[in-house]
């Protein structure tokens, strides 16, 4: 049986039902969204993120074509694009959101009709889990067949792939998690999904990961990227730069997952990092942690230089950081 989050986003009737990630697992409350815009809205306030906006996007683009049926083809399309300009702005660090528009689109344009939306959601969704499959596996071949890895933050369906692939070949992994501030995403998704996998897993604070990387217990240091750039710079959740040096400095391997390095993307400054109110560091899980006469913030990616980055694992194959441009020399995807 597949981790509950693995599928927390579905199209449903009239409505996204997305599985609201910022108080699982304590509670399973899945937020309906009924347009486009509440999508967007539930990306924007971080009810679903990592490849769940992803899914998201995908289907806020169906439910914003239903309402375009009955016009005419041009007209249609013009303002389902505006529609996917709304849903790629809530986040634009992670060019998932990009890339899920630009496939439905991409459908509807070869049908001539914004019907064929619904076509372009599934061919996005089928091929998303497909790919993340590859990825796992190219992952778990790098892993011992008997050891410790340390994560960063929620890397979904890259992580959970990468689980089932090292459990297949019979590899016996256990997993140290941070507890990734200021929403715990290692804590509450990470951690809970590994243990539902039936993986050892321990969880640290965020501050303990160079330590633990000291103390000579883990194998391997493997996060997502939100972004890979072309010239190897690795964008993912803040904090994973701090774990990359400290790895490097420590002679532990890191990995990074990204299904593609980014085209679009030569170097980090085409990259835009996410600041996101600093208020949200204030707080953890609804209790403030700090008092209002203290300012906070937030930037919500941080960027490792190639140099701390020990192989960037994409859906076909694992690449060193300097090359890259060996992923694009074949058929885009």
């Amino acid at each position: 049986m597949e981790p509950v989050l693995a599928h927390s986003v579905r199209l449903d009737g009239d409505a996204v039902h997305v599985l609201d990630r910022r108080v699982f697992p304590f509670e399973r409350t899945w937020v309906r969204c009924e347009t486009v815009e509440e999508v967007a809205k539930a990306i924007e306030d971080m009810v679903t993120q990592s490849s769940g906006p992803y899914f998201a996007a995908l289907y806020g683009m169906v439910l914003a074509a239903r309402t375009l049926s009955d016009k005419p083809f041009a007209e249609a399309r013009e303002e389902l694009a505006r529609a996917g300009a709304l849903l790629e702005n809530t986040r634009r660090t992670n060019n998932a959101l990009r890339k899920a528009v630009a496939l439905v689109l991409e459908t509807v344009d070869t049908a001539g009709t914004v019907e064929a939306a619904a076509e372009g959601a599934r061919i996005g969704d089928e091929r998303y889990r497909e790919r993340s499959r590859r990825l796992g596996e190219y992952t778990a071949e790098l892993l011992p067949d008997d050891g410790c890895v340390l994560t960063h933050c929620w890397a979904d369906l890259y992580l959970t792939e990468t689980v089932s692939a090292a459990q297949r070949n019979g590899k016996r992994l256990r997993f140290v998690c941070t507890e990734t501030r200021p929403y715990l995403q290692g804590a509450r998704l990470t951690a809970e999904t590994l243990a539902e996998m039936g993986v050892e897993t321990t969880l640290i604070t965020d501050g303990m990961g160079a330590a633990v990387l000291q103390s000579g217990v883990v194998d391997a240091l493997v996060t997502a990227a939100d972004r890979v750039t072309m010239d190897g710079h690795v964008v993912n959740k803040v904090g994973t730069l701090g774990l990359a040096v400290a790895a490097h400095a420590f002679g532990v391997p890191f990995y990074a997952q990204v299904q593609a390095p980014d085209l679009g993307a030569s170097t980090k400054e085409d990259v835009p990092i996410e600041y996101r109110d600093g208020a949200e560091v204030l707080s953890t899980l609804g209790r403030p942690t700090a008092s209002q006469r203290v300012r906070g913030l937030y930037p919500a990616f941080d960027v490792t230089p190639p140099r701390f980055v020990t192989r960037i694992v994409t859906d076909r194959g694992v690449l060193a950081p300097d090359r890259l441009t060996d992923y694009h020399r074949g058929e885009e995807r």
